[in-house]
């Protein structure tokens, strides 16, 4: 699901702001932009997310600003030596009048350079930051999450209410094959009578051919499992994709046993709105 989270922490002059935003995706995937130096930080920000986002990608933007700079300079020694040794083995070589003094030293690049920034301990600042945004997300998330949960609520009532018009026509079907069957033996000249031994043979081949009653039983079992899954309080995205796939064969089983125009017209247009469904559940976490 799609949402965007702000949080920011501060604490002894320093601050950090720490932005995520998600967007769909099939499993978990988690991009998080940190200065070289915290590199090592990812791994724990990589566990946070994941035990608060099950599905998306999700992106993490840290800003960090109030570091001490070291407030001041220092010499670089080493450096310093080094360059006077050279300075004056060159005047003795070119036999060069004066003398090299600290002024000089100190004009020359690098021997005197910014000290280095204090060590700051950011962890705990971008935990808290990231835990505020997290917030943030999944508040978003929800929000968008129980849309979902409508929208998919409403097809599954669709579907359901094609599954018992299915369970009303079903055994008509095999009433109308035996009229249109004793009408085409008529029409033959071949009057039978209704308990003729091929008559009813064929008839009975027929009707198992269509029986459907297992395929609405499961249908049932499925979409008491999606709709428990759509109020159920722990992450169901991918639970909701496996039973969208066995509505999905179940219908499939239907509409190859059909064998009557209305069955397959209420199949196709079942399936259809299945694909919608299949469509929303990949933003569904």
């Amino acid at each position: 699901m799609t949402g965007y989270g702000r949080g920011e922490a501060t604490a002894q002059g320093l601050q950090c702001v720490v932005e995520c935003t998600s967007v769909n995706r099939k499993g978990l995937e988690v991009a998080c932009q940190l200065p070289r130096d915290l590199a090592a930080l990812e791994a724990p920000l990589r566990d946070r997310i994941a035990r608060r986002v099950a599905r998306g990608r999700v992106n993490v933007a840290i800003t960090l600003g109030g570091a001490e700079t070291g407030g001041g300079a220092e010499i670089d020694h080493e450096l310093a030596r080094q360059v006077l040794a050279d300075l004056r083995a060159l005047q003795h070589e070119l036999a060069l009048p004066g003398a090299v003094d600290v002024n000089t030293l100190l004009a020359i690049p690098g021997i005197v350079r910014p000290a280095p920034p204090a060590r700051v301990d950011w962890e705990p600042l971008i935990l808290t930051a990231l835990d505020a945004a997290l917030d943030a997300l999944a508040t978003m998330r929800a929000r968008e999450g129980e849309a979902l949960r409508r929208d998919l609520a409403a097809r599954l009532a669709t579907l359901r209410a094609a599954r018992t018009e299915a369970a009303r026509l079903a055994p008509e079907v095999v009433t109308r094959y035996r009229e249109e069957l004793r009408a085409r033996l008529a029409r033959a000249a071949l009057d039978l009578p209704l308990d003729d031994t091929r008559l009813v043979t064929e008839i009975a081949l027929f009707a198992e051919r269509c029986d459907v009653s297992e395929e609405l039983t499961r249908l049932d079992s499925h979409f008491a499992q999606f709709e428990e899954k759509l109020h159920a309080a722990e992450p169901g995205g991918r639970a909701l994709e496996f039973l969208t796939q066995e509505i999905y064969r179940e219908l499939n089983t239907l509409g190859s046993k059909a064998g009557d125009s209305a069955l397959t017209r209420l199949v196709v247009a079942s399936k259809v709105e299945l694909d919608k469904i299949r469509e929303q559940i990949l933003n569904v976490e």
